[in-house]
């Protein structure tokens, strides 16, 4: 059954989304909604581009890449790592400095070396940047400058919307990024398709503890890869997922929307 946000508000009588300090399940669901309505994300970022201190950070960014002597300065500069890791869908990894930046100097054509051990983003991201190739001058590059403050603002417009209710933007980052995704180590190796994942699937998060193979078991017996491959079937994950973190934020209570979209 697909639960639609204003089904969900006649079930259960939902407040409003865009109110203040909504929570609840069926306010979650409408908010998800409403975040991937034609021109959402564009106005959203319009109004992030009047925030003063996201325009404070994109200014700093870009100051310390003028003033960098070399990439390994540059990459070891909080005020650049501050934007370049959320646009690259790398901000679950600040507390990596020194992985990032090899990871990101490294050379994604090697098949054996860095990049091949660690998960797609880092690949990805690599491709992007062209450090390895270009060095300082790929992060100097206005072209590129441009694409990472895009990104910046993007996600500060995205994890703005978890002010209101939690697991909207993890949702939205799920939708754009999980789908064809058919390697479940790739899932596990990224913090936010995981976190989707294991919450949409009731997985507990002690489950981290569990060997890998474990939990990659655990995972792909509640859930077919190949259904990733579906919208409506990725639609509903996004859906028990932010079902399930309004339940978490409002202290663990379990929503009835939950046994609607089992």
């Amino acid at each position: 059954m697909q639960v639609t946000a204003s089904l969900a508000s006649v079930l259960f009588g939902a407040s409003d989304a865009g109110s203040a300090n909504t929570g609840d399940a069926a306010s979650s669901l409408a908010a998800l909604k409403a975040a991937q309505a034609a021109g959402a994300t564009a106005k959203g970022v319009a109004q992030e581009k009047k925030d003063p201190v996201t325009l404070t950070a994109l200014k700093q960014f870009q100051t310390a890449i003028a003033k960098a002597r070399d990439v390994k300065s540059a990459l070891q500069d909080p005020r650049v790592l501050n934007v370049l890791l959320p646009a690259l869908g790398l901000a679950d990894q600040a507390a990596y400095p020194g992985l990032v930046q090899k990871a990101l100097t490294a050379d994604p054509k090697d098949p054996k070396g860095l990049l091949a051990s660690l998960d797609k983003r880092f690949t990805a991201a690599a491709k992007t940047l062209d450090l390895k190739a270009r060095g300082l001058a790929a992060l100097k590059d206005p072209k590129l400058q441009q694409q990472m403050m895009d990104g910046f603002l993007e996600y500060q417009y995205r994890t703005g919307l978890d002010e209101k209710n939690a697991g909207i933007s993890d949702a939205l980052y799920f939708l754009k990024n999980a789908k064809g995704e058919t390697n479940v180590y790739n899932i596990l190796g990224n913090t936010v398709l995981r976190r989707v994942i294991t919450g949409a699937l009731g997985l507990p998060n002690s489950m981290v503890v569990q060997p890998i193979e474990t939990q990659a078991a655990a995972i792909t017996s509640r859930l077919k890869l190949a259904d990733l491959k579906d919208p409506k079937a990725l639609e509903k994950l996004a859906q028990r997922y932010v079902i399930a973190a309004a339940g978490s934020a409002s202290g663990g209570t379990s929503s009835p929307l939950l046994s609607l979209l089992a």
